[in-house]
């Protein structure tokens, strides 16, 4: 009796319909040896099933990533590597296979996007095209791995180009719209993410939907509706990886609301189901810090960017260094944000908002204001608005940069969310151009957002809150008389001088700068996984 040797071959992917439905995972697995049967001179003969209604086999890790990528949620780190294996394998016998080229793409992205290892997405890259090559048209699959791959790479427009093709072809695929709505809001569009949102939750519901109307609501200033949404969406997860996600999102929110304990308690349950979130790491570092356990945080940022060296957390860790007086480590980090930056941008990643935060502070504002010049002619997002202000008053610069300020800050101007280090910049631009009393109540407003929303410039709100002191107070309205105005002057009360350029306050004598910016905020956590 000879045996004959199969070779494992991977599916496609079946896209979920508009029904909402989740597509089995049986459509999903991989198709190895028929179970229970041999081959008999070249025939198959099926064996008897020792139990006739025996339960399927669990799907192994790389149907689980499989499953994960087709239903819009994250999938495990170790799925995710037997996953590109298992594709990686059947392609090279099968190089026309389309469908899972696309998928192969779309796994790429999600395992560079999840270890900050750019090198994934020119592959990732490489993988889309030649699916797009092989089937030109209606290959939506593609189509969607490379909006997802330009989000990742923090290229919103073509991000948004991408998605909007995809739905173009298919308007009630309602995996294309999450990603329509972060290129959006990483747009700075917010009318046009409300409205995919609207769209998608018409056309489907659960965690992931959950999950992107919370940080639609989050950028509206709706923190509440923001975090009962993403309550639900953890409620409502399955599968480790994307139960892990959720309430590492939530304790961002909670660390946003300046709720230390409750913040570093969702990271240390997110990381109790799945150790491989690292961002979690960080953000129990942001959270130890704020608690003042400094060799905790310490040893949390480190261990994150071990496994995730994202040039955001090397910033936030050089800057606690620098709290904690250790100026070569500070520098160190540094010095390694920069070189992840040079690697990132060799990939097609643009990290130009974390070094024109870090060049302001840390470099030179010139370049910084360069830099998010460009940044805000290509995507100009509330981010970036609140960077390129920053650098401008670091570039001393203050009047133009109180105008980026307030679209960061002010509602009227587009900027809707509630950030701590947002309205803290803002405070000290007014605080420079003398408008004292603005400056007051936005140095005030920063600390009551979040009293701890950075190591150093927290600090420094208080400080400078108190030495505005109090708002004067205001003596009590005289009766007004009617006096003949002067020539070439304007009537007003006895003993007074008409001023027609009212100038404002005297300005505040100018003195170093405070030096740190952190946390950077983050573009997100916008999606769940990869679509």
């Amino acid at each position: 009796m000879e045996i004959e040797e199969r070779q494992p071959v991977l599916t496609g992917l079946t896209p979920q319909g508009p029904s909402g439905r989740r597509p089995s995972v049986a459509k999903h697995v991989l198709i190895g040896l028929v179970a229970g049967s041999v081959v008999l001179g070249g025939v198959l003969v099926l064996l008897p099933s020792q139990r006739r209604n025996a339960a399927p086999p669990s799907p192994g890790p790389a149907a689980r990533a499989a499953t994960a990528v087709g239903a819009g949620v994250p999938a495990a780190l170790p799925d995710l590597v037997a996953l590109i294996g298992d594709h990686e394998a059947h392609l090279r016998a099968h190089p026309r296979d389309e469908r899972l080229w696309a998928v192969l793409g779309a796994a790429y992205v999600e395992q560079g996007r999840r270890t900050a290892t750019p090198s994934y997405f020119p592959k990732a890259e490489q993988a889309l095209r030649t699916s797009l090559e092989t089937k030109p048209k209606g290959n939506l699959t593609a189509l969607e791995g490379l909006a997802a791959l330009a989000n990742a790479r923090n290229d919103f427009r073509t991000g948004r180009k991408w998605a909007e093709e995809a739905l173009k072809l298919a308007p009630k695929r309602w995996t294309a719209y999450p990603l329509l709505i972060d290129s959006c809001s990483g747009l700075g569009d917010y009318k046009a993410s409300r409205s995919a949102l609207e769209k998608l939750q018409g056309l489907h519901h659960g965690p992931p939907v959950l999950a992107e109307a919370a940080q639609v609501y989050w950028d509206r200033g709706w923190r509440e509706d923001a975090v009962a949404s993403l309550a639900d969406a953890a409620a409502g997860a399955t599968a480790p990886a994307e139960r892990a996600t959720l309430l590492a999102q939530t304790g961002r929110l909670a660390w946003e609301r300046g709720d230390r304990e409750e913040s570093l308690r969702y990271y240390e349950a997110a990381l109790s189901v799945d150790p491989d979130q690292h961002g979690a790491l960080a953000g129990q570092g942001r959270a130890l810090a704020a608690l003042g356990r400094g060799a905790e945080a310490l040893r949390a940022y480190q261990a994150a960017l071990a496994q995730e060296p994202d040039p955001r957390y090397a910033l936030e860790l050089g800057e606690l260094y620098e709290t904690l007086g250790v100026r070569d480590a500070a520098q160190t980090q540094y010095a390694l944000l920069q070189e992840r930056v040079r690697t990132d941008a060799a990939a097609g990643v643009d990290d130009a908002l974390v070094l024109g935060l870090f060049e302001a502070d840390h470099g030179d504002p010139e370049d910084a204001v360069r830099r998010l010049r460009e940044e805000w002619a290509r995507q100009p997002g509330v981010g970036v608005a609140d960077a390129l202000g920053w650098a401008l008053h670091r570039a001393e610069e203050d009047e133009e940069a109180l105008k980026f300020a307030a679209k960061a800050t002010d509602k009227t101007k587009g900027g809707g969310i509630r950030s701590a280090l947002y309205v803290y910049h803002r405070g000290q631009i007014e605080r420079e151009l003398g408008l004292l009393a603005p400056a007051r109540r936005h140095l005030a407003e920063s600390l009551q957002i979040n009293p701890y929303f950075s190591p150093v410039l927290a600090p420094q709100a208080r400080h400078d809150l108190a030495a505005l002191g109090e708002p004067p107070a205001e003596p009590p309205p005289e009766p007004k008389e009617e006096t003949p105005a002067e020539p070439g002057g304007a009537a007003g009360p006895p003993g007074t001088a008409v001023n027609p350029a009212n100038p404002a306050a005297p300005r505040a004598p100018r003195r170093p700068r405070p030096r740190a910016s952190a946390p950077v905020p983050a573009p997100a956590p916008r999606r769940t996984a990869s679509r």
